[in-house]
This record gives structure tokens, C-alpha cells and sequence, in this order.
């Protein structure tokens, strides 16, 4: 049973009270009082309302509320209640889809059309089909599980790593309670991090009975404890389709709502199931029911509908320079302005003292055919071996589309930054010709990237086994000195190969990593049997974290 859950029932429990639930909580000096369900999510309103209150220095007294487009009529009347509870005027209850649709603009497109709302949260999951006529909402079918989102993700996750804690130490790490909930932070945070990068390391200091944890998390990994969990949010897709009597094709628009729709696989089985269709983005997930609620909030006041739903948005993909010359994305074209977006990358030498933040802007996926539009150093980086320092590299776009990129060192603290006004930036023309220039030589880019890719894996691999071969304290004490040599030996090998060939095929270079691997497996397979179940999983993957994705050396 899941902790919190177990914890949540020892200090409230429900109950029935004149026909309706009501909720007896302990509060402060053990005295029990009861709350109406409306009183409860009249707290969590009066909260919204003195958080908005103290953004915006001033008294809020009406609100729009959005509410899952399945609630029926006394629940929309208990919501309105809640609002009332709260000091609030409620100017209007809207479907949570609805408000999606309307923070894309998408209530202005001519015609009738056919939305799809796919809201993936921590805790619930929705499909709501919609149609837009002329302004005209109408919710055509719904469907979905209000027991599954991120939680559950993460539950499978913590899961896994209870009983690899087990399987190690023998210990049972179910019975602290304390340490559940540490480990519950962190996969969370790992989850997170997932979204953008390969890999993710969890570091709890303290875990459990005074012994550290240190284990890697793959994306690959977390995809595989709850790939079920994914698939089955295709069922309900398909059941709003069939309750609708509409097919894929007739979808015109598929909005991505909630934290959750961030997961990679979660995006790319939607796009594979309607075909290769991309969903609507730019808006934050989290906050994208919200921007709607605010807009309609600004047409029941009297606001112009025509300057609320003009959303402005970023013309060009922006990102920075990375090993290879790669055009590493940060913030993609056409995403809603104002935006912020941070992503870790790492060095690409032992020892490096500084990184060199090139800033471009482009459609295209190596640098030397986008639009530079700024550089700046980082320096007084520690010493450590390459992929080891983490650099978070932050790109933050305000209203007036001036671009504010920092770097950050996160062992040190040390930070230096870059502002980018619109003169820095290009004419309308230079923004039409290079997405032009994109469509034209998109199969060649592909066919460069995928080399470049190819080159910075096997280096990625080569590096991180010869850290690990040195690494006294794991692999390297464990390895007879034979086996040391060999590995040594075939490492330098792969190394210098591509100082050599540094306009190689993508077939040479996966050729290079096959024979590298046909070394490395028979003794990393040996190392497993002699050792199974006392090494973390992942030995013989990226220490960094990093797949490829390293701050390039100041040129």
C-alpha cells in the first residue's frame, strides 16, 4: 500500500453527515472538527486567491473556475459553493478541456472543428473530445482514469529500487518511513529530469540506517517499469473516438495538458497513434487550463478577445553550441512567449576549467548553418574528470522577447549570464529564408546529425568505461590486471581512431563501437556473474548522465 496513503488515513477519515460526505480531520491540540467537501476545496481556493493577491497587489474578488468536463451538475454546484466559501464571486464554471482549447486560441479558428484533450496529471488522467464551431464549445465524449498520473509512475520506480536496495543489503527499506519519503522526492526529481536527459543519477545522503544511495535511473529503464502504465492511456483515446463516431483523421487539434505529458513516450505514443500527428505546443502543461481560465476571465470583463488570445511566440529554435558543433535545442520555434527552460550539460575534458556558451538560434541541427546570437565563458570550473560537473545552462525569454541565458555551475554556485535584445536578432526576411532552408536540406542535416551523433556516442562510451576502469573504489579494484589491460588498451585504441577520422561515416563509427563492444562484453559479462547483485545497476553505461551532451571546449 502507498505510504502517504497509509499516513493521510491516521489523521483524517470520511464520514456521512445529513445524507452527504463530510471529512473529520485532528488539528492543532488533538481536537477532531468536520469539513463539508466544499469547505475543503474552499481552502484550496482561498490559497489561489491570496497567491494571486500578493503577485498582483491587489484585492481578487471574481474567478473563473475550470472543473473536469465529466462533473455533473451538483458537482459544478458544489465547486461554485466552494468559490462562494472563499470570498469569491464565481464568474463562470468551464470545462478543464475547454479552457485548454482556449488558451491555444484555438475558439478563433474558422470552421467546425474536432479537439482532442489529453490531460495527464499526478493523480488522474482525462481524454475529452471536443468541437468548436463558431466559438461554440461542445464536449462530445470523455473518458479516462481519475486513479492514474505521475504518482504512479513514480511509485513503480521507487519499487524498483526498494528491492534492488533489498537484493543488496538484505534490508527492507519499507519499514522507515522517513527514508520512503526521501526516496520519493528524489525519483520525482529524477522523473523530471528524464524528460530532457538520458540518464539521472539519485544521491540520497543518510538513506537508511546511516549508509548512503547512489543508483542511475535510464530513461530506458523508466520507461520499461511502467510502459504498461503508457500504453493504457491509449484505451481511452480510443474510446472517445469510438463514442464520438470519429476516426484519427477527423481529429483537427491535439492538446497535451498536465506535468505528466512532459514523459517523452507519453508524447511519441500519441503522435504514433493518430499517425504521426503533432500535438498543439508552446504552453506550459501545467499551466495550461489556467492561461485559458485567464483569458475567459478577461472576455466576461469586458477585456478585447482579440488582444487576449494573441499569444506571442518565439519565430526561431533557440539553443546552444555542443561537442560536434551540434545545435543542442532549448527552446523550440513557435513556442509561447514568455518561456523559461533549463537543461544540465557536463565538460568534455578532465580538468576543464572553463565552458564556452555559444548561443544560436535556427531551425537547422548543426550550428555553422543557424544565426549566432551570442557568446560568454563560464570559468573557474573545479577540477574533475570529464561528464562529471554539472552545468545548468537556463534560457528565459520575458514579454518583450529579450533573451536572458545563464550558466551554472551547480557544484560551486558560480553563474554568469548573457541578455539578448531584438537587435541582436533577425529581420522577418532571414527568419523566412532559414525556415525555408530547414525543408530544403532536411535529409542532408539528418544524415550529419546522425554521424555526429554516432561520434560523440562512441566517445561517450569509450571515456566513460576508462573512468571506470580507473575508478579504484568500483570496477577498477575488481578487474584483474590482464582484463585491465586489454580494456586500456582497446579504449586508447577507439580514442585516438577518432582524432584520426574526424570526417568518418556513420557505418565506420558504429563499426568502431561494435568491435570496442566485442571487447568490453565478454568482461564486463564475466565481471556479473563473479559479482550479480552486489554492483548498481547501469556499470558499464554513461557515469555523467549525459548522452552526448557536453558544453564544447572555448574554440
Amino acid at each position: 500500500m502507498n505510504e502517504s496513503i497509509t499516513c493521510i488515513r491516521k489523521w483524517l477519515r470520511v464520514i456521512e453527515k445529513n445524507n452527504k460526505p463530510h471529512v473529520q480531520i485532528y488539528i492543532s491540540g488533538g481536537q477532531m472538527k468536520t469539513f463539508a467537501p466544499e469547505e475543503i476545496s474552499a481552502m484550496v481556493l482561498i490559497k489561489m486567491k491570496e497567491t494571486a493577491e500578493a503577485y498582483l497587489g491587489k484585492k481578487v474578488t471574481h474567478a473563473v473556475v475550470t472543473v473536469p468536463a465529466y462533473f455533473n451538475n451538483a458537482q459544478r454546484q458544489a465547486t461554485k459553493d466552494a468559490g462562494v466559501i472563499a470570498g469569491l464571486t464565481v464568474m463562470r464554471i468551464i470545462n478543464e478541456p475547454t479552457a485548454a482549447a482556449i488558451a491555444y486560441g484555438l475558439d478563433k479558428r474558422d470552421g467546425e472543428k474536432n479537439i482532442l484533450v489529453f490531460d495527464l496529471g499526478g493523480g488522474t488522467f482525462d481524454v475529452s473530445l471536443l468541437t468548436i464551431d463558431n466559438g461554440v464549445f461542445e464536449v462530445v465524449a470523455t473518458n479516462g482514469d481519475t486513479h492514474l498520473g505521475g504518482e504512479d509512475f513514480d511509485q513503480r520506480v521507487m519499487e524498483h529500487f526498494i528491492k534492488l536496495h533489498k537484493k543488496k543489503t538484505g534490508r527492507d527499506v519499507r519499514r522507515d518511513k522517513r527514508a520512503v519519503q526521501k526516496l520519493r522526492r528524489e525519483v520525482e526529481k529524477a522523473k523530471r529530469v528524464l524528460s530532457d536527459q538520458h540518464q539521472a543519477r539519485i544521491e540520497i545522503k543518510a538513506f537508511f540506517e546511516g549508509e548512503d544511495f547512489s543508483e542511475t535511473l535510464t530513461r530506458a529503464k523508466f520507461e520499461e517499469l511502467n510502459m504498461d502504465l503508457f500504453r493504457s492511456t491509449m484505451k481511452p483515446v480510443q474510446k472517445v473516438l469510438e463514442d464520438s463516431d470519429l476516426k484519427k483523421a477527423d481529429i483537427d487539434e491535439i492538446v497535451l495538458v498536465g506535468g505528466s505529458t512532459r514523459i517523452p513516450k507519453i508524447q511519441q505514443l500519441v503522435k504514433e497513434f493518430f499517425n504521426g500527428k503533432e500535438p498543439s505546443r508552446g504552453i506550459n502543461p501545467d499551466e495550461t487550463v489556467a492561461y485559458g481560465a485567464a483569458v475567459q476571465a478577461g472576455v466576461l470583463s469586458g477585456e478585447d478577445p482579440g488582444e487576449l488570445v494573441l499569444l506571442d511566440v518565439c519565430p526561431l529554435t533557440m539553443g546552444i553550441k555542443t561537442v560536434g558543433e551540434v545545435m543542442t535545442k532549448l527552446i523550440s520555434r513557435n513556442t509561447v512567449v514568455p518561456t523559461k527552460k533549463s537543461q544540465i550539460f557536463s565538460t568534455t575534458a578532465d580538468n576543464q576549467p572553463t565552458v564556452t556558451i555559444k548561443v544560436y538560434e535556427g531551425e537547422r541541427p548543426m550550428t555553422k548553418d543557424n544565426h549566432m546570437l551570442g557568446t560568454f565563458d563560464l570559468t573557474s570550473i573545479p577540477p574533475a574528470p570529464r561528464g562529471v560537473p554539472q552545468i545548468e545552462v537556463t534560457f528565459e525569454i520575458d514579454v518583450n522577447g529579450i533573451l536572458r541565458v545563464t550558466a551554472e555551475d551547480k557544484g560551486t554556485g558560480n553563474k554568469n549570464k548573457i541578455t539578448i535584445t531584438n537587435q541582436n536578432r533577425l529581420t522577418p526576411e532571414d527568419i523566412e529564408r532559414m525556415v525555408n532552408d530547414a525543408n530544403r536540406f532536411a535529409d542532408e542535416d539528418r544524415m550529419l546529425k546522425e554521424r555526429v551523433d554516432a561520434r560523440n556516442k562512441l566517445e561517450s562510451y569509450a571515456y566513460s568505461l576508462m573512468n571506470q576502469v580507473y575508478d579504484q573504489e568500483k570496477l577498477g579494484r575488481k578487474l584483474s590486471s590482464e582484463e585491465k589491460k586489454v580494456l586500456t588498451w582497446a579504449l586508447e585504441e577507439k580514442i585516438k581512431w577518432l582524432e584520426l577520422h574526424q570526417d568518418s561515416e556513420i557505418g565506420e563509427v558504429q563499426a568502431q563501437k561494435k568491435d570496442l563492444e566485442d571487447v568490453v562484453q565478454p568482461i564486463m559479462c564475466k565481471f556479473y556473474r563473479l559479482w550479480a547483485g552486489t554492483q548498481p545497476e547501469g556499470v558499464g553505461g554513461r557515469r555523467s548522465g549525459w548522452e552526448g551532451r557536453a558544453v564544447e571546449l572555448p574554440s
